[in-house]
């Protein structure tokens, strides 16, 4: 990473990898669930907490993928406790099969890893008539993220370790609409623009972190909700993409990293001892960073989860 891999205040910095910034930490007794982890930083991120002996459930879309990934890891890993469980996050009914399926296992939940995004190349509904971004980023690890939280609560309690709720964003979220989230348009296609588009959902994906942490001081609950940005990542979320591709091509001898070091922030956040107690905040390279001022915006953060919760019908 060359000049772009200065340590920085946590002992990390871009070219630090999720095995070195989770190195000699124990996660055995953990649970942890991690959306995406098919491919890309989801399945090193899930390989590496099941390293540290974390129980990880990789809610997955293809299960055929899923099922071959934990072969893999288990290959590795002989000892891992890997499961695989079905989610579709454009879906809200699948959400809420996800949500149901897991209660019923009885398991307990110490870490939510909002990982699974998409770049949707042309405009798209989902299922439930929600522009495909929105509703895949944001809207669909909104819901998870409720249906879950009751959970991670008993969990924190009884337990006595605090609960993590990790959102991966992304600089991206600095490119979007002059108003932040599009609540009146924001199934526009007239309006459509898949980076813009892409950005707003990765903006909610902060706001939601923020608005949980929020919640959490309310209440008194020993949880946290941070959101990081991975860094370029030569990734399937760009597959469509060919001005991406070309760029990362072009420019990634300089400031690319490999899915090692894509999943090192995620990794960081969701089990390193320096993140217990530390809420709300922002993480690139493994480091405290400073998001886009609409990022830190409470109206707008409280406002986004009224709309959310009103789109997924919750309380």
């Amino acid at each position: 990473m060359g000049i772009f891999g200065k340590k920085a205040a946590s002992g990390f910095s871009a070219s630090s990898t999720a095995e070195q910034v989770t190195q000699g930490i124990d996660g055995t007794g953990l649970t942890a669930i991690v959306t995406g982890a098919t491919n890309g930083i989801g399945l090193e991120t899930a390989r590496v907490l099941a390293l540290r002996g974390v129980h990880v459930v990789m809610a997955v879309r293809n299960m055929d993928a899923g099922t071959n990934v934990k072969e893999a890891i288990l290959k590795e890993i002989p000892d891992a406790k890997i499961d695989v469980m079905e989610l579709d996050l454009s879906s809200l009914a699948s959400v809420r099969k996800f949500g149901a399926e897991f209660d019923s296992r009885g398991l307990p939940l110490n870490i939510l890893i909002n990982n699974a995004g998409v770049m949707a190349d042309k405009f798209k509904l989902s299922q439930d008539n929600i522009e495909l971004n929105f509703a895949t980023n944001h809207l669909g690890h909104f819901l998870l993220t409720n249906l879950l939280l009751e959970n991670m609560k008993h969990t924190s309690r009884e337990s006595g370790i605090e609960g993590r709720i990790v959102n991966v964003s992304s600089l991206g979220h600095t490119y979007v609409y002059n108003e932040g989230i599009r609540f009146d348009s924001f199934n526009d296609e007239s309006r459509y623009n898949k980076y813009v588009a892409y950005g707003e959902s990765k903006l909610a994906n902060i706001l939601h972190a923020n608005e949980l942490t929020t919640l959490f001081k309310e209440e008194g609950i020993e949880m946290t909700a941070n959101s990081l940005h991975p860094g370029a990542i030569h990734t399937n979320i760009i597959r469509n993409d060919m001005f991406l591709k070309c760029l990362l091509s072009v420019l990634g001898i300089f400031v690319a990293k490999t899915t090692q070091q894509g999943a090192a922030t995620t990794c960081f956040v969701a089990l390193n001892p320096q993140v217990k107690g530390v809420s709300g905040e922002y993480f690139v390279d493994c480091n405290i960073a400073k998001p886009s001022s609409q990022a830190k915006d409470a109206d707008l953060a409280r406002r986004l989860w009224i709309f959310s919760s009103n789109l997924t019908n919750l309380k």
